[in-house]
C-alpha cells in the first residue's frame, strides 16, 4: 500500500519527503499529487511524456502471459537472487536486535525494495513473497500497468514516474532494486541505493524466444547487450554476480499473440502479417526462453 511507502517517497519537484492529506501526498514546498481511486499515485514532473509507456492492451497481454506462468523460472531466479542477498548479509552480521536485517532502510523498520520499469508487479509481488516484512515500490511510467501493480501484492506501492527523471525516493532509500526487461538509469539507482546496496537486472540474451523472431520479424536482442548494460552501469555500480536462465515454453497460437503484444515488438508487428506467419507454425511450438539474472552493487 501507498502507506508502506510513503517514508521513502520525495517529491519530484524539489525532493523534499511527502506526506498523506486526505487523498493526495504533499511536500513542505507546497507541491501536492493526487492519489488515483485505482491506487496509485503519479509523481510525474508537470512536462514529463508519457508516450514511451506500455499501453492497455500491452500490458493486459503481460498479465494474461504471466499469470499463466510461462515466465515462473525468471521469477524464481529472481526471489531465489533476493533471498540470498538477505542470507548474506544476517551471515555478515547485518541482523539488528530487532530482527531485521542489512536490508533495512533507514525511514523504516521494514525495508524498500524498488522495482524500476516494474510494470505490472509480477516479479516485485514475487520477491516480496520471499522476504516478508519488506515493502515494495512499483516504479513505472505507465499507468495502466501501475493499476494492476497497486493491487498485485498488499506490501506493493505503485507510483508512476520516468525512469529517465530523477525517481520519486530519497537518497539512499533502497537496499535492494530489481531492473526486470526496462529502462536503466545508472546515476539515479546508485543515488536511490544505500551504500552495499544491489541492483538485480533481468536481462534478455541473443537467445531469447530465437525460435519466434525471425519467423515473426520481431525485434531482436543483440550479442553485446550484456556487455553494453555492463558499461554503461559501471561508472556506478560494480557487478558481483551473473547467472544464465534458460529454459523451453511450449506455446499455443494464442500464447504467441500474447509474448508478442506485451513487449516492444507490439510498437512494430503489422498484425495481418503477424497471423499470416502464426498460420506457419506448428502448435504448440517449442521456444527458448533466455535471460540473465545480474546483481550490480553500490560500493561503500
Amino acid at each position: 500500500m501507498l502507506q508502506d511507502i510513503e517514508p521513502y517517497l520525495a517529491c519530484p519537484h524539489c525532493a523534499q519527503a511527502l506526506t498523506r492529506h486526505e487523498r493526495s501526498l504533499r511536500c513542505p514546498a507546497g507541491h501536492s499529487f493526487d492519489l488515483a481511486k485505482q491506487g496509485y499515485v503519479s509523481l510525474l514532473a508537470g512536462d514529463a511524456h508519457t508516450g514511451t509507456g506500455d499501453t492497455a492492451e500491452m500490458v493486459a497481454a503481460r498479465a494474461d502471459f504471466l499469470a499463466a506462468g510461462h515466465y515462473r523460472p525468471i521469477a524464481d531466479a529472481l526471489a531465489d537472487a533476493a533471498t540470498a542477498l538477505v542470507g548474506a548479509a544476517a551471515s555478515a552480521g547485518g541482523a539488528g536486535s530487532d530482527g531485521t536485517d542489512e536490508l533495512d532502510g533507514p525511514q523504516s523498520p521494514h525495508g524498500l525494495v524498488a522495482d524500476l520499469g516494474a510494470g505490472t508487479g509480477h516479479y516485485l509481488a514475487h520477491v516480496l513473497d520471499a522476504l516478508p516484512g519488506r515493502v515494495g515500490a512499483a516504479l513505472d511510467i505507465s499507468k495502466f500497468a501501475l493499476r494492476r501493480a497497486a493491487k498485485a501484492h498488499p506490501r506493493i506501492g505503485a507510483v508512476v514516474c520516468d525512469a529517465w527523471r530523477p525517481l520519486p525516493l530519497r537518497d539512499g532509500s533502497a537496499k535492494l532494486m530489481l531492473n526486470v526487461f526496462a529502462p536503466r538509469n545508472g546515476p539515479e539507482i546508485r543515488r536511490v541505493l544505500r551504500p552495499g546496496g544491489t541492483l538485480l537486472l533481468v536481462s534478455p540474451t541473443a537467445g531469447h524466444l530465437r525460435q519466434l523472431v525471425a519467423t515473426l520479424g520481431l525485434l531482436s536482442v543483440d550479442e553485446d547487450k550484456q556487455r553494453r548494460i555492463d558499461e554503461k552501469l559501471g561508472p556506478y555500480l560494480t557487478p558481483v554476480d551473473q547467472r544464465s536462465v534458460e529454459f523451453t515454453l511450449r506455446l499455443g497460437a494464442q500464447d504467441v499473440r500474447t509474448v508478442v503484444g506485451m513487449g516492444p515488438s507490439a510498437w512494430h508487428t503489422d498484425a495481418d502479417r503477424l497471423e499470416a506467419a502464426l498460420a506457419a507454425l506448428p502448435e504448440p511450438v517449442e521456444v527458448t526462453a533466455s535471460v540473465t539474472v545480474a546483481a550490480y552493487r553500490r560500493p561503500l
